[in-house]
Order: structure tokens, then C-alpha cells, then sequence
């Protein structure tokens, strides 16, 4: 039998190791959903508390139960370990590391480069690498194949490599790791067809194209499309409060339209690492090809000035009832990036504490999921007790982060002046002067 007959016979009967790297928001809950379709899935992660957690029996994120990790280590389908070595029994192994950018706004494969020398000595024939991680289009053929040609591996008939992005949104009870569709491509049909054959196991509906190139583009499609429409939500929400009208109401009337338009709402600005930091990586990718990408550049351009938007309004909101924002006590409510999750990826709660601090403003916060905080300084901000007394003591009240714990009435009978991001309070009756963006 040949190498693509051999591995897809053990991916089709379930006798395949898997093994997944990086054990964080997306590969954690694609190990359990490997290890729960009856898959044994080596875990590999750097960082030795996860694993001890894990090993223990204890997941640290939202999307992926202590219930479920317990049951999968003791039966031994998931196998978490700090050991790359392991990785020479795997079969099948998917690549979920973080691709940041740098201190220049430019992409940063480091997570990558490093995987892919700590998998190299565990290489052989046989084997089928997929490349999870949002990256650049080009990536996968830039990088990955490289490796493995440099260890005298055909791609395609010894070894075989391939892009599937991830689709995982933290947080999300709609949608996890089973029912969203996952996109794959392959650097050749048997690599394709493969990564299927591995997926199909764990998500209902695998979506091949024609290459890893198509496929990562897919991906930067993706959050790059919400990034432009979320940032000219921001931006129609900076116009109206020009004009002296709400621009929730303007957004909401515009959906009644029954086709041509879909509705995106403004906030505090785009955070997490998908949405403000994939576009970047299309965008960079273009310029090296001498084209320019205009609505991406535009866009990241407006989402970053939303920080600065949201301090104008509180400082606007502070004057109207005769404060100076300098030495006023500024309470955030949340500062995780969305509702729900501990996640402070790319949150634009940081640049706001970092202006309102710049303006003198005493600021604390509070969030249920983030009890510490490190600004750029270095200085430690620890999350303040959540009582009535914090509430009515400060002079303006930012809501940054709906999270579900958060009582609305409660937060608008006790305070004095809010400032309302995520439109959360507008049916609230109570005490408080509530401003919107």
C-alpha cells in the first residue's frame, strides 16, 4: 500500500493518532473534539501549568468543560504533554499556535518557526501537517513545505501538508468546533482529501478548495469583511454624534430593509485576535506585492481611533455635568475583549485606561473573568470590588463589556453618569444619565 492508501485507511477507521500543538482557545477544544469522535490525540503545549491543569483534569477555558477534559485523559484518548517527541507516534497532526503582529504592525511567524523545529526531528513518511493558524496567503507553501523537503519528503506522496483555518469564536453558544464549517486546502488532492477524511471526524461539514493559498485567503476573507463593517458601523456612529442623533436608532431603522443590507453595530472597537489583526496580515501581504489594500487599511485605521472616540465622550459627558475629566473617578465596567470570556487580546479597554490615565482621570474596573491587569508600564490595575459603593462613587460609569453577569437596572439605579458602549442600558429606567456612542 502506498502512503495516502495506508494513512487514509487508519484516518477512515479511526486507528490514526492525532496530534494537535498548541493547546490555547483553538486547539484545545479541536484535541476534544478529535478525542470525543474516538480519535487518540497527543496534546502538545510549551507551557507547563496548562498542561498540569489538563493532566488534572481542569480546562481554563470557557468552550471546553472540566467534565469533558477528565473524562478524555482518563480514558486516554487525550494525552496532553510538553514533550514534542510524542509527536512521532502521531499520524496526523494540526498546528494551532498564535501568529501576532509585531512592535511594527507586520506579521509574526515566530509561534510558527518554532513549531515547525521543535516537529522536524519527529517527521516521517506517512505523516499529514495541517496548518491551523491565521496567517498570510502563502504561508503554508512558504514555510510548511520548505520543512518538509528539506528532509527529502514528497510532498503529496510521503508526506502530506495542508491549510484548514480555524473557526472558533470563544464564547460562542451557537456555534462551536461541530456545527461551523471548516474550510481546507491542500497542496495537493491527496493532501486535500486527507485533511477531509481527519476533519470529517470532528466537524459536520468539511469545505475543500483548490489550495492552502485559497484556503488562508479565505480566512483573511472572513474577518477582514467584519473588520470593514464593523469599523463603518464605528464610523457612522462618530458621524451621527455630529449631527445629534443616535446612530443605534439610525442602524436599527436600516434594517427593516428586507434585503441589501445587513446591520453592524458600533462599539468601544474591535478586539480579540482575529478581527483587528488577520486583516493586517492581508494587508501586509499586498504591499509586498505592490498593491495597495485600501478598505482594510481604512478600516484598521478607523477601529483604532475608537479608543480615542469613546474618551472624547466620556470627557464630553463629564463636561456636561461640570467635571473636568482630570482627577475624575472613571469606573469600567469590563475590559475583556467580549462578553463573557477572560480573553484581553487586542481589548480596546487597554488604550482607553492608557488616555484616560494620560488625562489625569482616576480610573478603576471591574470584570468578573480579568482580575489583573498589566498597562504598558508594567503598572499591576487589579479589578475592584463590585458593590453598590463603587458604583454611586464614581463620576462616570463605562461600560466597555456586556458581560451576562451584569445586572443593567442595578448598574443604572446606582450610578450617576454612564457611559453606554454596547447600548446595553437604552430600555433602563433608573437614576442615571445614560450617553451613548
Amino acid at each position: 500500500m502506498t502512503y495516502y492508501e495506508t494513512l487514509f485507511e487508519r484516518l477512515q477507521t479511526k486507528t490514526a493518532q492525532v496530534g494537535v500543538i498548541g493547546a490555547g482557545y483553538v486547539g484545545l477544544p479541536l484535541a476534544v473534539g478529535f478525542a470525543e469522535a474516538g480519535l487518540h490525540v497527543i496534546l502538545v503545549d510549551l507551557s507547563a501549568d496548562k498542561i498540569r491543569m489538563l493532566c488534572e483534569g481542569e480546562s481554563y477555558i470557557p468552550d471546553v468543560s472540566s467534565e469533558q477534559v477528565q473524562a478524555l485523559v482518563q480514558s486516554g484518548y487525550l494525552r496532553p504533554t510538553t514533550d514534542y517527541a510524542q509527536l512521532a507516534q502521531a499520524d496526523a497532526i494540526s498546528i494551532c499556535v498564535q501568529t501576532p503582529l509585531d512592535v511594527n504592525r507586520e506579521p509574526d511567524l515566530t509561534y510558527i518557526h518554532a513549531v515547525l523545529a521543535g516537529l522536524a526531528p519527529h517527521l516521517r513518511a506517512g505523516m499529514l501537517i495541517v496548518l491551523e493558524s491565521t496567517t498570510y496567503p502563502g504561508t503554508t507553501i512558504e514555510h510548511v513545505v520548505p520543512m518538509v523537503q528539506e528532509h527529502a519528503f514528497l510532498i503529496g506522496i510521503e508526506v502530506f501538508v495542508a491549510f484548514s483555518g480555524e473557526r472558533i469564536d470563544p464564547g460562542n453558544t451557537h456555534y462551536g468546533l461541530r456545527n461551523t464549517p471548516k474550510v481546507v486546502g491542500g497542496v495537493t488532492p491527496a493532501c486535500g482529501q486527507l485533511t477531509e477524511t481527519l476533519y470529517q471526524h470532528a466537524i459536520d461539514r468539511v469545505v475543500p478548495v483548490s489550495s492552502p493559498t485559497a484556503a488562508e485567503m479565505v480566512k483573511l476573507v472572513e474577518n477582514s469583511f467584519r473588520l470593514v463593517n464593523i469599523s463603518f458601523a464605528n464610523e457612522v456612529a462618530m458621524m451621527c454624534g455630529r449631527l445629534g442623533i443616535n446612530a443605534r436608532e439610525v442602524i436599527n431603522a436600516a434594517a427593516t430593509k428586507p434585503f441589501g443590507f445587513m446591520p453592524f453595530y458600533p462599539g468601544p472597537g474591535a478586539g480579540g485576535h482575529c478581527i483587528p489583526v488577520d486583516p493586517i496580515y492581508l494587508s501586509w501581504k499586498m504591499r509586498t506585492l505592490n498593491y495597495s489594500a485600501r478598505f482594510i487599511d481604512l478600516a484598521s485605521e478607523i477601529n483604532h481611533s475608537m479608543p480615542h472616540y469613546v474618551v472624547e465622550r466620556i470627557t464630553e459627558a463629564l463636561n456636561d455635568d461640570e467635571k473636568a475629566v482630570k482627577k475624575a473617578r472613571v469606573l469600567l465596567l469590563g475590559v475583556a475583549y467580549k462578553p463573557d470570556i477572560e480573553d484581553m487580546r487586542e481589548s480596546p479597554a487597554l488604550p482607553i485606561i492608557e488616555l484616560l490615565r494620560h488625562k489625569g482621570a482616576d480610573v478603576s474596573y471591574h470584570d468578573f473573568y480579568v482580575p489583573l491587569l498589566h498597562m504598558e508600564d508594567g503598572t499591576p490595575l487589579t479589578s475592584a470590588s463590585y458593590t453598590q459603593a463603587l458604583l454611586q462613587e464614581a463620576d462616570c460609569v463605562v461600560i466597555l463589556t456586556n458581560h451576562s453577569q451584569y445586572e443593567w437596572q442595578y448598574v443604572v439605579e446606582h450610578s450617576r453618569l454612564i457611559v453606554d458602549t454596547r447600548n446595553v442600558t437604552s430600555s433602563v429606567i433608573g437614576q442615571a444619565r445614560i450617553v451613548g456612542l
